[in-house]
């Protein structure tokens, strides 16, 4: 028998409303007690006992909108990388989007993925298989195999679905297998060559724009067509007020849907992309500060039901270009913990949420285990310090792409330990 005992943590656990201090005890992988009043029998002898005063306690993160480059571009990050880079963030599962080459479109990919997985990582990857064969937005991939073999949502990743009788087609054929469909929606026609956020900023740096619209359109198609089918609608990283008010009605209307935002949507607005910073260059791109306010509202009331890294490792061959041509995307694995928790400190959003949105959230909709310290549930947990201040330093990232838009940022907060299934996958090390 193996047994650890976290003793006096603040144990923040969002499926049980639990905010209080406390003890969690793990034995053979799996918590068997947890809060205030876990230990009135005593700790199992040679227990390994872990003092955690002045140390938060919560369910492992679960980060439900990662890019991995394996298989077909191994060197922005493999399955190994990305398993480390998680770690070191707290994150003990993640969702792998398709858009790997070739694209995860049928069992075999699928089923590679989960191997791969199982032998070189350090946490739980589950794939995402794409909603259509090749991202290409027009044949329908079999959802009921790719769910079988273990695929955990369907989404098409970066792509947006043009058609509006394919994703009426999609969301009927998820309905039917209970499974979710994930969509970051973007009009490509509004879009355009549209390269950051559509207003005055970007008129002055005379860098093409993405108006709002180009969101929010093939968003209310989407809300519409989940309402008249029934199906499980996930809206992937929505990143305006106008996006935020579109899900607020549709879940009014009992539509069976959630949504998600990227970290840098609620951390950084379009002026941090400065002049021409093209790792702050993202999809969907940071929006004016009225927009990222409105996103943390939405965080707050719980329109928006889970928090995402949007992990999108870049080489520099793709990043080093003029702003315009240069890839959209940066990693965020390992910093999706310590920009939340400046939405914390900040007094903007509750622990209790930003956990629940981090963890617990993510882990009801894509039917994932973990999200939660209660007994009999697997031992996915992170250890963190919320007060440690930290400087993100490019070389310290154990991704194998640097492409971080947080290069030099002051954080405070950092994972202590991480642990999977009882077993501890990262130590800080000044906590060894």
């Amino acid at each position: 028998m193996s047994a650890s005992l976290f003793e006096r943590a603040r144990i923040v656990d969002p499926l049980r409303g639990l905010d209080e201090t406390g003890s969690v005890l793990v034995v053979d992988g799996k918590i068997t007690a947890s809060g205030a009043d876990a230990l009135n029998q005593g700790a199992p002898e040679g227990a390994t006992r872990i003092d955690c005063a002045n140390k938060l306690l919560v369910p492992g993160l679960i980060d439900s909108w990662v890019f991995i480059g394996e298989p077909g571009g191994e060197h922005r990050e493999t399955i190994a990388s990305a398993g480390k880079a998680a770690a070191a963030g707290g994150v003990t599962s993640l969702v792998m989007m398709p858009d790997t080459n070739p694209v995860i479109d049928d069992v075999a990919l699928v089923e590679f993925v989960l191997r791969t997985a199982r032998a070189s990582a350090e946490i739980n990857i589950h794939p995402a298989a794409s909603v259509t064969k090749g991202l290409e937005g027009r044949e329908l991939t079999e959802f009921g195999l790719l769910k079988q073999a273990g695929a955990v949502a369907f989404a098409e990743g970066r792509h947006s679905i043009r058609s509006s009788l394919v994703m009426r087609r999609a969301l009927t054929y998820a309905r039917d297998f209970d499974a979710v469909v994930a969509h970051q929606t973007t009009d490509a026609d509004l879009a355009a060559d549209g390269v950051m956020n559509e207003g005055l900023y970007g008129t002055w740096l005379g860098l093409p724009g993405i108006p709002r619209e180009a969101e929010l359109l093939p968003l209310e198609r989407d809300l519409s067509l989940a309402r008249l089918t029934g199906a499980k609608y996930h809206a992937a990283k929505l990143s305006t007020a106008l996006s935020a008010d579109a899900i607020r009605r549709a879940k009014q209307d009992g539509a069976d849907v959630t949504a998600g935002a990227a970290i840098a949507n609620l951390s950084l607005n379009e002026n941090d992309v400065g002049e021409y910073r093209t790792f702050f260059k993202l999809d969907p791109p940071l929006r004016a500060e009225e927009d990222r306010q409105a996103m943390i509202e939405a965080l707050r009331d719980g329109t928006i039901d889970i928090l995402v890294s949007s992990h999108d490792p870049q080489d520099v061959d793709t990043k080093r270009l003029p702003f315009a041509d240069a890839e959209a995307g940066a990693i965020g694995l390992e910093t999706l913990l310590a920009a939340a928790l400046r939405l914390y400190h900040s007094g903007e959003v509750p622990l209790l949420r930003l956990v629940d949105a981090l963890s617990t959230a993510p882990a009801r909709r894509f039917g994932l285990e973990g999200g939660t310290l209660r007994p009999t549930a697997v031992a996915n947990l992170a250890l963190i310090d919320l007060d440690e201040p930290w400087i993100v330093r490019e070389e310290a990232l154990l991704s194998r792409s640097k492409n971080t838009c947080f290069e030099g940022a002051r954080m405070q907060g950092r994972v202590l330990q991480t642990m999977v299934a009882g077993r501890t996958v990262f130590q800080a090390e000044s906590y060894r």
